[in-house]
Protein backbone atom coordinates (compact mmCIF):
# COMPACT_ATOMS: atom_id res chain seq x y z
CA UNK A 1 0.00 0.00 0.00
CA UNK A 2 1.33 3.20 -0.75
CA UNK A 3 2.83 5.74 1.83
CA UNK A 4 2.24 2.97 4.17
CA UNK A 5 3.96 3.67 7.97
CA UNK A 6 3.12 1.15 10.09
CA UNK A 7 1.29 -2.32 10.15
CA UNK A 8 -0.48 -3.74 13.41
CA UNK A 9 -2.72 -7.22 13.77
CA UNK A 10 -5.45 -5.84 12.40
CA UNK A 11 -4.78 -2.12 11.05
CA UNK A 12 -2.47 -0.15 8.29
CA UNK A 13 -1.54 3.11 8.95
CA UNK A 14 -0.66 5.03 5.84
CA UNK A 15 -0.12 8.53 4.77
CA UNK A 16 -3.06 10.81 4.43
CA UNK A 17 -4.02 11.02 0.35
CA UNK A 18 -6.48 13.46 -1.28
CA UNK A 19 -8.71 10.49 -2.27
CA UNK A 20 -9.41 9.97 1.28
CA UNK A 21 -11.76 13.07 1.35
CA UNK A 22 -14.80 11.43 1.08
CA UNK A 23 -14.67 8.70 3.68
CA UNK A 24 -12.62 11.20 5.49
CA UNK A 25 -15.20 13.90 5.63
CA UNK A 26 -18.32 11.50 6.53
CA UNK A 27 -15.97 10.85 9.80
CA UNK A 28 -14.88 14.17 11.11
CA UNK A 29 -18.30 16.26 9.54
CA UNK A 30 -20.17 12.98 12.04
CA UNK A 31 -21.86 15.23 14.82
CA UNK A 32 -21.99 12.31 17.70
CA UNK A 33 -18.34 11.23 16.20
CA UNK A 34 -16.77 14.89 16.96
CA UNK A 35 -18.73 15.71 19.82
CA UNK A 36 -15.73 16.44 21.90
CA UNK A 37 -14.36 19.00 19.10
CA UNK A 38 -15.78 22.38 18.53
CA UNK A 39 -17.79 21.44 15.63
CA UNK A 40 -17.85 18.65 13.32
CA UNK A 41 -15.35 19.24 10.52
CA UNK A 42 -16.62 20.59 6.97
CA UNK A 43 -15.99 19.34 3.69
CA UNK A 44 -13.28 22.07 3.01
CA UNK A 45 -11.74 21.90 6.70
CA UNK A 46 -11.45 18.34 5.98
CA UNK A 47 -9.31 18.98 2.74
CA UNK A 48 -7.66 21.28 5.34
CA UNK A 49 -6.43 18.43 7.83
CA UNK A 50 -5.27 16.45 4.57
CA UNK A 51 -3.18 19.26 3.76
CA UNK A 52 -1.94 19.65 7.20
CA UNK A 53 -0.86 16.12 7.76
CA UNK A 54 0.77 16.52 4.38
CA UNK A 55 2.60 18.93 5.34
CA UNK A 56 3.74 17.53 8.65
CA UNK A 57 4.69 13.98 6.91
CA UNK A 58 7.22 16.41 5.02
CA UNK A 59 8.10 18.79 8.23
CA UNK A 60 8.31 16.58 10.69
CA UNK A 61 8.53 13.16 9.36
CA UNK A 62 4.96 12.13 11.02
CA UNK A 63 1.50 13.48 11.05
CA UNK A 64 -2.23 12.22 11.01
CA UNK A 65 -1.91 8.83 9.12
CA UNK A 66 -5.30 6.99 7.30
CA UNK A 67 -5.93 4.51 9.53
CA UNK A 68 -7.56 1.19 6.98
CA UNK A 69 -8.95 -2.13 8.06
CA UNK A 70 -6.28 -5.21 6.94
CA UNK A 71 -9.29 -7.31 5.98
CA UNK A 72 -11.35 -5.03 3.55
CA UNK A 73 -9.17 -2.65 3.42
CA UNK A 74 -11.97 -0.02 4.74
CA UNK A 75 -11.32 3.61 5.63
CA UNK A 76 -11.87 4.03 9.95
CA UNK A 77 -10.07 7.39 10.36
CA UNK A 78 -6.88 8.61 11.66
CA UNK A 79 -4.69 7.66 14.34
CA UNK A 80 -1.16 9.52 14.46
CA UNK A 81 1.06 11.67 15.85
CA UNK A 82 1.25 15.48 15.51
CA UNK A 83 3.10 18.17 17.38
CA UNK A 84 1.36 20.71 19.72
CA UNK A 85 2.08 23.24 21.35
CA UNK A 86 0.85 23.26 25.03
CA UNK A 87 1.39 25.75 28.21
CA UNK A 88 4.46 27.14 25.55
CA UNK A 89 6.31 23.62 25.38
CA UNK A 90 6.18 21.62 21.88
CA UNK A 91 4.97 18.13 22.56
CA UNK A 92 3.89 15.03 20.30
CA UNK A 93 0.92 13.53 21.14
CA UNK A 94 -0.88 10.32 19.68
CA UNK A 95 -4.05 11.43 18.39
CA UNK A 96 -7.19 9.22 17.06
CA UNK A 97 -10.57 9.74 15.43
CA UNK A 98 -12.44 6.20 15.09
CA UNK A 99 -15.81 5.63 12.67
CA UNK A 100 -18.37 5.25 15.07
CA UNK A 101 -19.08 1.83 12.82
CA UNK A 102 -16.07 0.70 14.70
CA UNK A 103 -16.27 1.75 18.07
CA UNK A 104 -15.27 -0.53 21.31
CA UNK A 105 -13.15 -2.87 19.03
CA UNK A 106 -9.73 -2.00 20.91
CA UNK A 107 -8.86 -0.68 17.10
CA UNK A 108 -8.36 3.06 18.38
CA UNK A 109 -6.39 1.19 21.09
CA UNK A 110 -4.31 -1.12 18.79
CA UNK A 111 -3.54 2.04 16.74
CA UNK A 112 -2.55 4.23 18.97
CA UNK A 113 0.29 1.89 20.98
CA UNK A 114 1.76 1.44 17.63
CA UNK A 115 1.89 5.54 16.87
CA UNK A 116 3.10 5.61 20.84
CA UNK A 117 5.96 3.06 19.94
CA UNK A 118 7.10 4.66 16.37
CA UNK A 119 7.03 7.79 19.09
CA UNK A 120 9.81 6.42 21.21
CA UNK A 121 11.87 4.09 18.88
CA UNK A 122 11.76 5.76 15.30
CA UNK A 123 11.71 9.85 16.22
CA UNK A 124 13.12 9.49 19.82
CA UNK A 125 11.07 11.78 21.43
CA UNK A 126 11.92 11.79 25.36
CA UNK A 127 7.63 12.02 26.05
CA UNK A 128 4.08 11.78 24.28
CA UNK A 129 0.74 13.03 25.30
CA UNK A 130 -2.81 12.59 24.14
CA UNK A 131 -5.39 16.02 24.51
CA UNK A 132 -8.31 14.76 25.91
CA UNK A 133 -11.64 17.19 26.63
CA UNK A 134 -12.59 16.58 29.70
CA UNK A 135 -15.67 14.64 29.30
CA UNK A 136 -14.49 12.02 26.62
CA UNK A 137 -14.14 8.92 28.97
CA UNK A 138 -13.69 7.06 25.48
CA UNK A 139 -10.23 8.66 24.67
CA UNK A 140 -9.03 8.63 28.06
CA UNK A 141 -9.28 5.41 28.25
CA UNK A 142 -7.50 4.39 25.33
CA UNK A 143 -4.62 6.75 26.45
CA UNK A 144 -4.78 4.83 29.25
CA UNK A 145 -4.55 1.79 28.09
CA UNK A 146 -1.42 2.89 26.18
CA UNK A 147 0.45 3.28 29.16
CA UNK A 148 0.00 7.14 29.57
CA UNK A 149 -1.12 8.79 32.67
CA UNK A 150 -3.10 12.00 33.33
CA UNK A 151 -0.15 14.36 33.84
CA UNK A 152 -2.44 18.18 33.92
CA UNK A 153 -5.11 20.32 32.52
CA UNK A 154 -5.15 22.84 30.32
CA UNK A 155 -7.49 25.14 27.65
CA UNK A 156 -7.31 25.09 24.08
CA UNK A 157 -10.07 26.60 21.83
CA UNK A 158 -11.90 27.52 25.10
CA UNK A 159 -12.21 24.04 26.18
CA UNK A 160 -10.89 22.31 29.11
CA UNK A 161 -8.93 19.52 28.31
CA UNK A 162 -6.87 16.67 29.96
CA UNK A 163 -3.09 16.35 29.15
CA UNK A 164 -2.05 12.35 29.58
CA UNK A 165 1.68 11.83 29.14
CA UNK A 166 4.05 9.15 29.09
CA UNK A 167 7.73 9.93 29.08
CA UNK A 168 10.01 7.32 27.10
CA UNK A 169 10.65 3.96 28.82
CA UNK A 170 14.25 3.62 30.22
CA UNK A 171 16.10 0.74 28.94
CA UNK A 172 18.27 -1.17 30.79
Amino acid sequence: MAGEVLETDRLLLRELTPEDLDAFAGILGDPETMRYYPRPYSREETVEAIDRARRSYEEHGFGKWALVLKASREFLGYCGLTLQEVDGEKLVEVGYVLKRSHWRQVLATEAAAACRDYAFDVIRVDRVIALVRVGNEASAGVAGKIGLVLWKHTTRAGLDHFVFSMARPSTA
